[in-house]
């Protein structure tokens, strides 16, 4: 799986990327996220000093877009490791990723 394509895509389409500061998931990782609802997101996060292709994607709860990379979710409604390409192809058809950027 190429990271950084799949990261620019996100960014592309409309992604935040944010640095993680709180202690839910290892301080320094990069959180891409998205709103899909109100207050829900949806959010890929590269966990820091990870091997190249672990990639966490979660469906959550925040109080607010800035809550973010601060604090825990108030609910996480989703989690799925993502170590391979075969991983990413059950968000294909939400995300719409062409299979050549993966």
């Amino acid at each position: 799986m190429k990271d950084q394509r799949i990261f620019k895509w996100l960014e592309a389409g409309g992604f935040l990327r944010i640095i993680n500061k709180g202690k839910w998931i290892e301080r320094g990782s990069v959180i891409h996220a998205k709103e899909i609802e109100q207050n829900t997101y949806l959010l890929f996060v590269e966990i820091k000093d990870s091997t190249p292709n672990d990639i966490q994607a979660f469906i959550v709860e925040f109080e607010s877009l800035d809550s973010i990379g601060k604090y825990e979710p108030l609910q996480i409604m989703f989690y799925m490791s993502i170590k391979n390409t075969q991983d990413l192809l059950y968000f294909e058809k939400y995300l719409e990723i062409p299979a050549d950027q993966c």
